[in-house]
């Protein structure tokens, strides 16, 4: 069993508690095996993704279409265990799931979700999420990625995004683009003519997921290729609520994956006669450790009924996710520091999960800009500009 202090286990429902072991055993079988090699080689472990859909992960919390319509808790829960296992896996079904999956499931046609859904959910088309440019990230409303009308009907799209999960292992690109100065979602097979995707290789954090910069150089597309149930910033940024909501629940993984390894090594380390578990200043850590990771799930579970219940607000998420990936962060730095030298061996996740939480820390909106959309919130005075 997994880190409860709290016993919140008893706050879950059975389906609830059902998605998460078998998500862990999955975990335990699959992945945390082999995870760390493929950390070390910057490698994806590909063979995994038709596991996935097996395990209904793949736009797992989304209806119909062969998705499994898990609640928003359930869900969570299966982030947490994939990340438990590593930050890239999680965010690969991340990706699939709430930036491919969901804007074509809430603002696509007909159409679109026939085409597309039934195989993303087998894992048979893999999706990735076009937004963050090289010099738009934090302020995505300045991307300068462009689409035109052709003449014939269909569209004309010239841009470049980058840090782009999944790039390189992509079917289809959700492209966001300006069209007549609104911001509109494109559905782009990246077996167009003019669209390229290179994969960024010199990276320490995140080796296990496949990071691309997109290339779209007078890329046309068919009229159809528009999600036609929405226009602006809105689509993009829902999409982002729904991405964050599932990385503040996966981030826990990797805080009790950190805590479980530190706890284990420091009783069994032995120094000055006795094992360092037993000085106070490893105790401190420990005790935390605990502490953080007990109120990170007290916070997610409300959270997660709120999502529920339909009344959650992307300010709420933010808060979740801002609060979260720092206390995970912080942990596996703790974690990494009981481990001494060790804490820097591939042998032990806590290492990885540190190098990892720093691209988490700052992906799908940073820290900081969070605290902006907190500040902003609470005080109802923008300190964007």
């Amino acid at each position: 069993m997994a880190l409860d202090f709290y016993a919140l286990d008893e706050e879950l429902q059975d389906e609830e508690r059902l998605v998460r072991d078998n998500v862990r055993r999955f975990v335990d079988a699959k992945i945390i095996p082999v995870i760390g090699k493929h950390y070390q080689e910057g490698t994806f472990p590909h063979d995994l993704v038709e596991q996935f859909a097996d395990l209904g992960l793949l736009g797992a919390n989304l209806e119909g279409y062969g998705c499994a319509g898990m609640g928003d808790v359930a869900y969570g829960l299966a982030m947490q265990e994939l990340e438990r296992g590593d930050s890239g896996v999680r965010s690969f079904c991340s990706v699939q799931g709430s930036l491919c999956m969901y804007p074509i499931h809430a603002f696509g046609s007909d159409a679109q979700k026939e085409k597309y859904l039934p195989g993303m959910a087998a894992g048979e088309i893999i999706g990735c999420f076009g937004l963050t440019e090289p010099d738009f990230g934090s302020n995505p409303t300045g991307m300068i990625t462009r689409a035109e009308r052709l003449p014939g009907g269909g569209y004309r799209l010239n841009g470049t995004k980058r840090w782009i999960t999944n790039g390189n292992l992509a079917h289809v690109a959700i492209v966001w683009a300006k069209l007549d100065d609104r911001v509109h979602g494109f559905l782009v097979p990246t077996n167009t003519k003019g669209f390229t995707a290179e994969k960024i290789t010199d990276k320490f954090s995140l080796r296990a997921s496949v990071t691309s910069s997109l290339i779209l150089e007078d890329v046309e597309v068919d009229e159809d290729a528009i999600l036609p149930n929405v226009s602006g910033m809105r689509g993009p940024l829902s999409c982002l609520s729904q991405a964050r909501y599932g990385i503040a629940w996966g981030v826990i993984g990797a805080a009790i994956g950190s805590y479980e390894c530190a706890l284990e090594y420091a009783k069994d380390r032995v120094q000055f006669s006795k094992p360092i578990a037993g000085y106070q200043l490893v105790q401190q850590k420990l005790v935390t450790m605990l502490t953080e990771i007990t109120k990170a799930q007290c916070l997610i579970l409300r959270l997660g009924r709120i999502k529920e219940a339909g009344k959650v607000t992307p300010q709420q998420i933010s808060l979740a996710k801002r609060n979260n990936v720092a206390m995970a962060l912080d942990a596996a730095r703790m974690g990494r520091d009981i481990l001494g030298a060790n804490g820097i061996m591939y042998e032990y996740p806590v290492g990885r999960h540190m190098m990892n939480l720093e691209t988490v820390y700052t992906y799908e909106g940073t820290h900081d800009i969070h605290t902006l959309i907190l500040g902003q919130a609470i005080t109802g005075i923008a300190a964007f500009d």
